[in-house]
């Protein structure tokens, strides 16, 4: 698909999907427990590409994208059924991380935060 999609559309289209079947969105900790299987299968993917643990030639093939998109895609079903609007937590998320770690890694752009403004001093 080559079109730009929101993660308001991403979650309407998950939703569409969980709908379809009878038994509808699971618990969240039945959720929480899905979503650790596949972080664990991202790791594992990380793991074999970027790590010194080389797959077994009898492991199918896999690829980190492929992982993400199972992180993602579980990500958002957690969301929609607890009713979370993910785009509203990146905003807050970007907001918080842009205020609070500013200043925390060297910048590109050379400024330290000594040089900050009465505002953002007082933030």
């Amino acid at each position: 698909m080559t079109e730009d999609r929101s993660l308001k559309s991403m979650q309407v289209e998950v939703d569409a999907y969980i709908q379809q079947f009878k038994a509808g969105y699971f618990s969240p900790l039945s959720q929480m427990a899905r979503l650790t299987e596949e972080v664990g299968e991202l790791a594992r993917e990380v793991n074999h590409y970027y790590g010194e643990k080389p797959k077994k030639t009898t492991e199918a093939e896999k690829t980190v994208a492929e992982e993400l998109g199972d992180v993602l895609f579980v990500t958002m079903i957690m969301a929609n059924s607890l009713s979370i609007d993910l785009t509203a937590v990146f905003e807050a998320n970007m907001t918080k991380f842009n205020r609070r770690d500013r200043y925390r890694f060297a910048r590109k752009d050379g400024q330290t935060g000594t040089d900050k403004t009465d505002e953002e001093q007082q933030s």
